[in-house]
């Protein structure tokens, strides 16, 4: 085949366009955080999570769907039918714009007083101009996705950071020096994801016009005029009937962050005062999120790029194929996630303190973090399920997480402070990954590591481990030494990351994890990686 198949070239372009973009996010909250003050971190951050759960409600699931059916379209040569869907997808996007713009506009000032915020309600009404091209810009992803052309997707989310970040710290930095209040700082912060929203929708265009070129130079263009017009009504039926569990099912992450942004302050208040309650909420929303944001990036990349390309294996019932690519999509989420959740988690003290303005909640980043590897299975296993057709598996998964979450956060809570809200998430995201895999294995035979999992505890529990232990050495020397604390902090992250990344690899090698007459499976700069470590491991037969 002139153009093979695989989801890891779209991963790898997606993860690497998602690095980039959540390194710049991080980037972004690192200077805010420091400008903004109490009141505005936590004013930001909730502008933040209100933004991205209306985002995904506005566009509906239909991204994924619009992958997912393009994808299958053009797998069964039914070019036309793509091309109304994607039509469609564009005429809805443009609707719901506008709709969500509006609300979000009148009914701020509603939400920021119930999440005893009021000062967030101008950040909330800053980021409203955004929604406008959002939903397009969302349509037009996930239609270049269905035609496995990542790199749109990918180059449009950098820009986008890039504007964003860019203009963020400007407006923040004007505000606060002619003295305008930590609410309108932060609301000036959110106005840039506006001008990230334009960046971004020029490159899609950018793109889709050179997508519309190669396809003229194909035929393409020519085989979409011909045959029978679908209704749009036909459309949008088919559309909304995947599309409705899809968004429920997408839904995990931006409603337990907007379920933190409206009850932590309220429930924190009555035992620490608001002062102290919004103070603990900016360091959750602000730098916890920020941090927990990295270890998932693969995943998301995964979710992404997966979707279509199970979604046309499994069209044509190539159900080899289809096995292969979710257990390597399993595999390659768990493992490689795992050491960035260890490496951040028992080095969220010195991360912290270099990072960020003071060294306080270290360790509620460290427990976000940690929760962290149940969100990677989760989505990957959610997107399988969406790529095989099945959403509402996912949805009914994803609604008894957002439940169990809300009901645990206003109970845990009254014992565990703050810590019982992010205790309440880990075990949300750790049910719905339970449920989404017992259904799946009853759907598609799979296996991520197999009877390997005592040695995949034990490689993590070595990693961590001494991670924690060089995390603490370097601490003592960082506070006590004549050199300044920010470089000591920033040596000892640094080692301890190290420290973890190699230790897990060695780990998964010494404990047959990863064994050496598997390395022809794995892309070769995995293979080149691995290859002389496989001289550390004990020589037996494989199990």
């Amino acid at each position: 085949m002139a153009k093979k198949e695989t989801f890891i070239k779209g991963t790898l372009i997606i993860a690497a366009a998602t690095l980039v973009a959540r390194l710049l996010g991080v980037f972004q909250r690192v200077p805010l955080e420091h400008m903004l003050g109490p009141v505005g971190n936590a004013a930001f951050a909730t502008s933040q999570n209100v933004y991205l759960l209306i985002l995904a409600v506005a566009t509906a699931g239909i991204p994924s769907t619009l992958s997912k059916m393009v994808s299958e379209k053009y797998a069964l040569n039914k070019v036309r039918e793509a091309e109304r869907i994607y039509y469609a997808a564009l005429l809805f996007g443009l609707v719901s714009g506008i709709v969500v713009t509006v609300l979000l506009i009148v009914f701020a000032p509603w939400y920021a007083n119930l999440a005893g915020q009021p000062e967030a309600a101008p950040a909330i009404r800053a980021l409203a101009p955004a929604l406008l091209l959002f939903p397009l810009l969302a349509m037009m992803r996930g239609y270049t996705q269905g035609r496995n052309m990542m790199q749109a997707s990918g180059i449009s989310q950098i820009v986008e950071q890039i504007l964003r970040v860019v203009t963020a710290i400007a407006l923040a930095l004007i505000l606060v020096n002619s003295g305008a209040s930590q609410g309108y700082a932060a609301a000036g912060a959110s106005f840039g994801g506006v001008f990230g929203s334009i960046g971004a929708f020029v490159v899609m265009v950018y793109y889709l016009r050179k997508l519309r070129k190669a396809d003229r130079e194909a035929g393409l263009r020519a085989r979409s005029m011909g045959g029978q017009v679908v209704p749009l009504r036909d459309i949008f039926a088919s559309i909304f009937t995947l599309s409705v569990p899809i968004v429920i099912s997408m839904l995990a992450v931006p409603a337990v962050n907007m379920i933190d942004s409206t009850l932590t302050i309220p429930l924190l208040t009555p035992s620490l005062g608001e002062a102290q309650a919004t103070y603990l909420y900016g360091i959750l929303g602000q730098r916890g999120q920020s941090i927990a944001g990295i270890p998932p990036i693969l995943a998301i990349a995964l979710s992404t790029s997966l979707i279509p390309v199970i979604s046309s294996a499994y069209a044509k019932r190539d159900m080899p194929h289809l096995q292969r690519q979710i257990t390597l999509a399993m595999r390659i989420s768990v493992l490689s996630g795992m050491p960035l959740v260890l490496a951040l988690s028992v080095g969220a003290f010195s991360v912290n303190g270099f990072i960020f303005s003071t060294m306080d909640g270290a360790s509620i980043i460290s427990m976000q973090t940690l929760a962290t590897i149940f969100q990677i299975s989760m989505m990957t296993s959610s997107s399988i399920l969406i790529g095989l057709g099945k959403p509402y598996i996912a949805m009914i998964s994803v609604s008894a997480g957002i439940i169990l979450k809300l009901v645990m956060s206003l109970v845990l809570v009254q014992f565990l402070g703050i810590y019982g809200i992010i205790a309440a998430t880990m075990i949300a995201f750790f049910v719905i990954t339970y449920l989404n895999l017992r259904v799946l294995k009853k759907v598609v035979k799979f296996s991520v590591i197999g009877k390997r999992w005592p040695g995949f505890i034990l490689a993590t529990l070595m990693a961590g481990g001494t991670g924690y232990a060089v995390e603490y050495i370097g601490q003592q020397i960082a506070l006590h030494t004549p050199v300044p604390d920010k470089l000591g902090l920033f040596f000892t992250a640094a080692f301890v990351s190290i420290t973890v990344l190699v230790l897990f690899v060695v780990g998964l090698v010494i404990f047959r994890v990863i064994r050496g007459e598997e390395l022809s499976g794995y892309p070769k700069a995995v293979q080149k990686l691995l290859r002389p470590l496989m001289r550390l491991q004990p020589s037996r037969a494989s199990k």
